[in-house]
């Protein structure tokens, strides 16, 4: 479907990503009359979508709290969740034709095991419900202008009644996330806490990780922050050439970065074989020292973790792994148990955004709306998914929160047709009428 720069419209959607293709369709469910318009700069949309989940996307997880999110405001993140749950998420995909399965730690994958599934899905809903989505349409500057916003193109200006900000943050530039949104909001009104990468590898100083290359392990990473409690984190850890990845590794890659926004150095230990704690390591050792005293000791880490890193751990500590473990002096077994209980992981750096999953940061909750994601700053403005400031761990949980944020926005709207017409009250800090909006992106 196709618009014209003057024909104006009830809603305007900039960003096509998982949460603007959302408002968008669920607005259209939910108010068939309002008209909808869809502006993204990438010629195909969706990008992000496309890459998610290896390829497959991870749509949600079986179970989605806010203690899986490090927004800071609690309540309004609770509020958003529980306006739309994981239940009706799966709902709503499998009525567009998109069963869903579990995989290990709850995530909710397409049956196909194809991402394109879930966009074409998406896609072929908008077509459906007649909303117009305008690809290769980047939007330069908005404005408040009566009735509404002026939203100014490389192909015309647009009018809509109301403005919905779905732009993503800045990670994966590659699928055209630039953080333009970020400006817009500045432009109406709104502030934005500081952005960090989040979900992004680990760049590890040494070579201790350089002979374990695609192992893959469970551990528990611990995040260590001058003046803050420390942050425990499960799951696996990738070994990697450059460093480390895996969900653990990767949730863990937001603590540092905003550990260093705040001027501070965190210190990242990993627990090699979590679950087990000094006492049960030393125990499995012993056991096994009485019933085979001639296992050599790398044998003995071994059966403990995966075999690559038991001998990349003996080799590291100074230790010859042939010694047999009935001969392993008692100060050299409590310090190797020690050390496979905070083994160091050396972060000079991460990948940063062209690897990120997502983006910490954004638009403070406070400044919308709890129950509407209406601005407070400019009424007839909305906001969904990564521009604010909310960001989980990895496993689906971004995602629902696009979901989420998605619905509670186009229900708002919905609700809010019939009064279309009224023109909303100027954004407090956004230029004069007939000013010239600036587009920064930062």
């Amino acid at each position: 479907m196709s618009a014209a720069p003057d024909a104006p419209a009830d809603v305007a959607v900039v960003g096509a990503g998982a949460a603007g293709l959302a408002t968008a369709a669920f607005a259209a469910r939910q108010a068939p009359a309002l008209s909808i318009l869809m502006l993204d700069g990438a010629r195909r949309p969706g990008a992000k979508i496309l890459v998610s989940g290896g390829g497959r996307c991870n749509v949600t997880n079986t179970v989605v709290t806010p203690a899986d999110f490090w927004a800071p405001a609690s309540p309004p993140l609770r509020r958003v969740l529980r306006a739309f749950s994981v239940e009706r998420t799966r709902a709503f995909f499998e009525q567009i034709g998109v069963a869903l399965h579990e995989e290990p730690g709850g995530k909710l994958f397409p049956d196909t095991r194809r991402a394109r599934t879930v966009l074409d899905a998406l896609l072929e809903e908008l077509r459906r419900r007649g909303v117009a989505l305008l690809a290769d349409h980047r939007v330069l500057a908005v404005r408040r202008e009566a009735p509404g916003f002026a939203l100014a193109t490389g192909r015309g200006v647009f009018r809509a009644r109301a403005l919905v900000l779905a732009t993503g943050g800045l990670s994966l530039p590659k699928t055209g996330s630039d953080g333009a949104g970020y400006a817009f909001a500045e432009a109406l009104g709104h502030s934005v806490a500081p952005r960090t990468p989040a979900l992004d590898p680990l760049l590890l100083d040494g070579s201790f990780h350089a002979a374990l290359t695609g192992v893959s392990h469970d551990v528990e990473i611990t995040v260590r922050e001058p003046g803050a409690r420390p942050v425990r984190i499960p799951g696996a850890l990738l070994w990697t050439h450059f460093g480390a990845s895996g969900p653990a590794a990767l949730d863990a890659s937001r603590f540092w970065h905003r550990a260093r926004l705040r001027g501070r150095e965190a210190l990242l230990t990993v627990d090699l074989i979590p679950g087990l704690g000094f006492e049960g390591a030393e125990s499995r050792l012993l056991a096994l020292a009485a019933a085979r005293p001639r296992l050599s000791l790398e044998s003995a880490v071994a059966t403990l973790l995966p075999a690559a890193v038991s001998a990349a751990v003996v080799r590291a500590r100074g230790l010859d792994g042939s010694t047999p473990l009935g001969r392993l002096r008692r100060e050299d077994r409590r310090a190797l148990v020690q050390a496979l209980l905070a083994w160091p992981l050396p972060v000079r750096g991460t990948r940063g955004y062209n690897f990120a999953e997502v983006t910490a940061g954004g638009v403070p909750l406070d400044e919308v709306d709890a129950g509407t994601l209406e601005s407070r700053r400019c009424p007839g403005l909305y906001l969904a998914g990564e521009i604010l400031d909310v960001d989980g761990r990895l496993g689906g949980f971004n995602f629902q929160w696009a979901w989420s944020s998605a619905w509670v926005v186009a229900s708002a709207l919905a609700r809010r047709a019939a009064d279309h017409a009224a023109a909303p009250a100027p954004c407090r800090g956004t230029p004069p009428p007939g000013g010239r909006p600036t587009a920064r992106d930062r």
